[in-house]
């Protein structure tokens, strides 16, 4: 899968870049005629809104990444009072949340999802304690520094962030962005995108509203990624990454004559997954998705339950597609599929191991030789059928297509399997046979 694919590109974008770009134009055009009431109001609807949100899905990293803009904004409110001129606890709050908030949001996309449970949240939530404390102490410190006269009687619209707070977020942004590419998870995109909006704000400090304005798009940017994981869960399988039967379902109501449908199914899945383990035929559902999701001749695969994957060709008739459906077949059918034979943890776990050892040099020359039989296992066949039907005419019934591709996948197993059926060639035969030809 290529990493600058259009999809992924897509999905890093939308949509917490897209909102942070139209906030940020709304902030340089004037536009924005919000009061300060109203913006603040936006901003904890956003926040606890997202907070709620996370917690009936079950998005603990959410949830904290949150609570972490929270309590960063909260501590340059409690300890700033409005003034974030260099020399005052207000700018200490800056500086401190600067290099924590990255710091957290690193933490937090290296974080597995656990639910809300107490083992999950207690590290965490001590952690952030913790922070607050430090940085209440460091504020409060602070606090009874001399401040110069020029500091006190002028705020300024924008804050220069020191550099090493500066280098913070420019590693925290790099690492966010390719670990998105990693995992490609709609909350790593929105991690990265929130932390940018947090730094505009930290940035536009000295300007309130618009600093509040950031800070409420960081808070919907952490929300709408929940939105957006759930939409995926919908429509898309999440062992194969294909979009899923509901997306598939939903494609078939906006089709228009011509199209082509294509019914692809693994050859006896089932033995395979009864005899090697499910493990193992997950391994081969993504292996034969992952060929299907490159398909030529501009076809869409689904998965659409089990082993059957459906592909939709707009605009194309079987003529067109079929040596793109040969092509795909081949390719699945050269691919090779590895796995070692055996268990090698024989060794017991009761008090008999110890005398294990007086024995285990004996044992070592077989235990080469049976390695050396594993690694020259031959590759697993792994072949896909496939049955292709084209609508006849406008306004032509997608259920009718689906269902002669199916009689064309049939017929590819009981031909033997491993090939490629057309509806149009059982329609030839059966023109033959009436005419008394065969």
């Amino acid at each position: 899968m290529r990493t600058w694919s259009k999809t992924t590109l897509k999905s890093l974008a939308v949509p917490g870049g897209i909102l942070l770009l139209g906030v940020a134009l709304l902030a340089y055009s004037g536009w924005l005629t919000l009061a300060l009431p109203a913006l603040s109001f936006l901003y904890y609807c956003a926040l606890f809104g997202g907070m709620l949100l996370a917690w009936r899905f079950h998005s603990s990293r959410t949830f904290f990444a949150l609570l972490v803009l929270f309590l960063a904004q909260e501590a340059i409110a409690l300890f700033g009072g409005g003034h974030v001129s260099p020399g005052t606890a207000g700018f200490v709050a800056v500086q401190a949340a600067a290099v924590l908030v990255p710091l957290d949001f690193i933490l937090i996309a290296l974080m597995h999802e656990r639910g809300f449970t107490v083992s999950a949240t207690a590290s965490v939530g001590l952690m952030l304690f913790v922070q607050f404390v430090i940085v209440a102490v460091l504020c409060r410190a602070a606090e009874g520094l001399p401040t110069s006269a020029s500091h006190t009687h002028h705020a300024a619209t924008t804050v220069s962030l020191p550099g090493y707070a500066l280098l913070m977020f420019a590693a925290a942004g790099i690492f966010l962005l390719a670990w998105f590419f990693f995992t490609r998870k709609p909350v790593d995109s929105a991690l990265l995108w929130s932390l940018s909006a947090f730094f505009l704000s930290l940035r536009f400090t000295g300007t309130t509203r618009i600093s509040t304005l950031y800070s409420v798009t960081a808070a919907c940017i952490l929300a709408a990624s929940i939105i957006e994981n759930s939409y995926l869960l919908a429509y898309h399988d999440e062992l194969t990454t294909l979009p899923s039967r509901r997306a598939f379902n939903d494609a078939l109501l906006r089709l228009q004559a011509p199209y082509s449908i294509a019914v692809v199914d693994i050859d006896h899945f089932k033995r395979f997954n009864d005899t090697y383990g499910h493990d193992t035929g997950d391994q081969v559902l993504r292996l034969v998705a992952a060929s299907l999701a490159r398909v030529t001749g501009g076809g869409q695969a689904y998965r659409c339950g089990g082993e059957e994957f459906n592909i939709l060709f707009a605009g194309k008739t079987t003529s067109e597609v079929v040596d793109h459906l040969e092509h795909l077949r081949a390719t699945i059918e050269s691919s090779e599929f590895r796995m070692r034979s055996g268990d090698r943890r024989q060794v017991p776990r009761g008090p008999d191991r110890r005398s294990e050892r007086t024995r285990s040099r004996a044992r070592k020359g077989d235990a080469i030789r049976q390695l050396a039989q594993e690694s020259i296992l031959p590759p697993l066949s792994v072949t896909i059928s496939i049955g292709v039907a084209t609508s006849v005419k406008e306004g032509s019934d997608p259920e009718h297509v689906l269902q002669a591709a199916d009689k064309a996948l049939y017929r590819a197993k009981a031909n033997g399997r491993n090939r490629v059926e057309t509806a149009s060639s059982a329609h030839r035969r059966t023109r033959i046979k009436a005419a008394g030809i065969a």
